[in-house]
């Protein structure tokens, strides 16, 4: 008796162990990814350092990618959560860990000058196409529209800088991952600034926010605001992103609102 009461316990607790059953013969069409954002960074160290932090329980992403060979390791499954973003926020999403897929480059950043200018460190050509490879598949299978890849430099322009001016932006757009504004056009644009005055400071912070970043609405041009100029000028225009709303960014800024129907 003893035998048979201890022979029913253990499938009973067989049983809890498996879980509850559960019927899947229906499923619903009204979803999507959790992702709905890639965020690209910088590491600001070497390979070894890179995987050592990644590999920790402090900061994670789903992708680091080394310089040469250009190797590109999964340190996070995709349907788990990275922490990579921090206090972020995009598109009035807030916080985007939860909503993003994190890629990770190495590459070392800048060095700050004997007066004061930062130099920064150029990307390989061969990690960079290992990216564009990546980026690619990972838009197919999440059915991301171009435009959904950022930089941390966009979702937190008041803390950081990276990827970094020496990104390649306009190599992704060429590749159809992101819009890019019509260079005819911006010239178009650019004069027509040039010559009849600058949009206001709330039209510049209206325009950027459009565009998905958190930015003051006050119409007035504070540190806040110049940050963000900046991170939007680093991404279009790397020659020059001294955060200052000048004809060019104006033009860039109506072009890219133009292309998007708004």
């Amino acid at each position: 008796m003893k035998t048979i009461s201890a022979v029913l316990m253990l499938l009973l607790l067989a049983g809890c162990a498996s879980g509850p059953r559960i019927d899947t013969s229906y499923s619903s069409t009204g979803h999507d990814s959790r992702a709905q954002f890639i965020i690209l960074h910088y590491t600001s160290t070497d390979l070894p350092r890179s995987l050592q932090l990644l590999s920790g329980r402090d900061v994670s992403s789903h992708y680091l990618i080394a310089e040469s060979p250009a190797t590109i390791y999964r340190l996070v499954d995709e349907n788990r959560r990275a922490w990579h973003a921090g206090e972020s926020e995009w598109n009035g999403r807030t916080w985007l860990n939860a909503t993003s897929i994190g890629i990770e480059l190495v590459n070392r950043g800048y060095v700050e000058s004997a007066d004061g200018r930062r130099l920064w460190y150029p990307y390989s050509e061969e990690q960079i196409d290992a990216l564009v490879v990546l980026l690619k598949d990972i838009m197919a299978r999440h059915d991301l529209k171009p435009g959904a890849i950022i930089g941390h430099s966009d979702i937190a322009p008041q803390r950081k800088v990276d990827p970094g001016p020496l990104f390649p932006w306009k190599r992704l757009a060429e590749e159809g991952l992101l819009p890019w504004p019509d260079a005819d056009a911006v010239a178009a644009e650019r004069m027509r600034y040039a010559s009849a005055g600058l949009p206001t400071i709330a039209w510049f912070q209206d325009a950027l926010a459009a565009q998905g970043y958190r930015v003051p609405r006050h119409g007035h041009l504070d540190d806040e605001t110049r940050n963000v100029i900046a991170a939007f000028q680093m991404k279009y225009r790397p020659a020059r992103f001294d955060g200052e709303p000048d004809a060019e960014t104006a033009a860039m800024l109506q072009v890219l609102g133009n292309q998007a129907g708004r």
